[in-house]
């Protein structure tokens, strides 16, 4: 009994400590609706192709911070090659930010570890960042959705 009386007040103190120390974590959510009409230049693809992102990013003070993420799509004109997160306002085509899968299949997710540089500046300003998804026939893109900024 005095081992486990122990080990739980070392656990409390290894809690307290870390609170102490300011070891914070933080967890921001962010969605995106995927469609032709938002690709630019303007794809060649079915109309009714679609889809749909969301993440989880978590940063932690003093540790490496992650994204967890879920991408689904339909009615592509063929496989997707890849998907990404890039940096452009809506309209606009940009530059890869994050890879997110290459190829990819509907109703994938994945965790990644990211640079905090890129954590801050989803929070700070997402609509700024789409998610597109990559096809033989649209190799530019044939589904596209800014990302929206859910809750922290």
């Amino acid at each position: 009994m005095t081992k486990l009386v122990t080990a739980i007040t070392g656990v409390a103190a290894l809690l307290i400590v870390g609170t102490a120390l300011g070891v914070a974590t933080a967890t921001e959510s962010y969605k995106a609706t995927l469609t032709v009409k938002a690709e630019v230049p303007a794809p060649i693809a079915p109309a009714k192709a679609g889809g749909n992102f969301s993440a989880t990013v978590t940063e932690k003070k003093g540790a490496t911070d992650t994204i967890r993420w879920t991408l689904t799509f339909r009615r592509l004109s063929g496989k997707a090659v890849a998907a990404h997160i890039h940096k452009a306002a809506a309209g606009v085509p940009g530059p890869v930010v994050l890879t997110l899968c290459s190829p990819c299949r509907n109703g994938q997710n994945g965790r990644q570890a990211i640079p905090d540089e890129l954590a801050d500046a989803l929070e700070a300003g997402a609509n700024g960042y789409y998610v597109n998804v990559h096809t033989v026939k649209n190799a530019g893109g044939e589904i596209r959705g800014q990302l929206k900024h859910l809750a922290g």
